[in-house]
């Protein structure tokens, strides 16, 4: 009995990434038909799981003679979908029209990298027309819509070089993207996040990193410490932001970018707007129309009524419509 039991668990343990295959993709995709499934490679794994990943998948797809792949990621949130978009988009990749992060790859064009909420899919072989990425965003489950965090938004779009951005959430990407910096510096237990991008410069290119904290008192503590990092680096705080510009060649460039990083504070005030609602006339006034529904309803019931019975009563000709039959029965 325990031997089966064992040889159960196995053949269960065997089938399971099998079984799981198929879970992202559907059966169709327009006029495209699935053909395979299989698992998709992941490299830098330490910077997949610190995104968030939650599963990966990859498929065929097949249309007469043609065919194409695509793979699946799905994140935790839509800030790591957002992340590994910057990082899995080809440097020489074009912005495209079908999604609001949407880049075409390849040579020709004839690849698309997409975001729709926490799901990160990659066709190549063949761009999908906007129906089918429709049809197949509504295919998907577990799909967060996450508002995307406003860090990217501080990065100067002077100059910056198409498809550097990178997006930091912890040791893995930043020891990826910029080693120079210690994990003990940037301080990711107090939540920081950090935006990478690199900018043109006649001398050399310029590397600027924005790190975001909870409060501009934890970003002053933090600048003294990027100040600490040797290699000449310029740093400058706004806010709860620090804006660190590392190992750079031209110091004139260098200070032009730096000069275009501004904390903009966005106040939302959540202030009561009282409504005709909330007015106690209007109250009153109600109470009294829904008095005169009420009695225009009885009186009207009260004269069909009335009419009803002076109907009866002339059909009968003076007999009560509703006399009683009385039997008058002795002892």
């Amino acid at each position: 009995m325990a031997s089966n039991r064992g040889m159960k668990f196995l053949l269960a343990a065997l089938l399971a990434p099998v079984l799981c295959l198929g879970a992202i993709w559907p059966e169709n995709i327009g006029a495209w038909k699935r053909a395979a499934t299989m698992r998709a490679t992941l490299f830098d794994r330490p910077i997949w799981d610190e995104y968030g990943l939650k599963e990966s998948e990859a498929a065929r797809y097949e249309n007469g003679d043609q065919n194409f792949t695509v793979t699946g990621y799905r994140l935790q949130d839509t800030t790591g979908c957002m992340a590994a978009f910057d990082w899995q988009r080809p440097a020489k990749s074009t912005a495209s029209k079908l999604a609001p992060l949407a880049a075409e790859t390849g040579d020709g064009g004839e690849g698309l990298l997409v975001v729709h909420g926490n799901y990160l899919l990659s066709f190549s072989g063949h761009k999908p027309e906007a129906a089918e990425l429709s049809a197949l965003f509504d295919s998907l489950r577990n799909v967060d819509t996450t508002v995307l965090p406003s860090l990217p938004g501080n990065l100067p779009t002077q100059d910056r070089v198409a498809n550097s951005e990178r997006y930091i959430t912890g040791p893995a990407s930043l020891a990826k993207f910029i080693p120079e910096i210690p994990p003990s510096v940037a301080a990711f237990h107090y939540g920081a996040e950090g935006q990478m991008g690199v900018f043109h410069s006649p001398k050399g290119d310029v590397g600027l990193v924005i790190f975001s904290y909870p409060t501009p008192q934890i970003a002053m503590q933090k600048e003294i410490d990027f100040r600490g990092i040797p290699g000449g680096n310029l740093v400058k705080r706004s806010g709860p932001l620090v804006a660190v510009v590392l190992a750079f060649t031209d110091p004139d460039a260098a200070e032009r970018v730096l000069s275009q990083v501004k904390y903009q504070a966005s106040v939302t005030l959540d202030q009561w707007v009282p409504s005709h609602k909330d007015n106690i006339g209007n109250l009153v006034i109600n109470a009294f129309v829904l008095i005169g529904i009420l009695l225009g309803f009885m009186i009207v019931s009260g004269l069909a009524y009335g009419g009803w019975r002076a109907f009866l009563r002339r059909g009968n000709r003076g007999e009560e419509a509703d006399a009683l039959t009385t039997l008058h029965l002795g002892r």
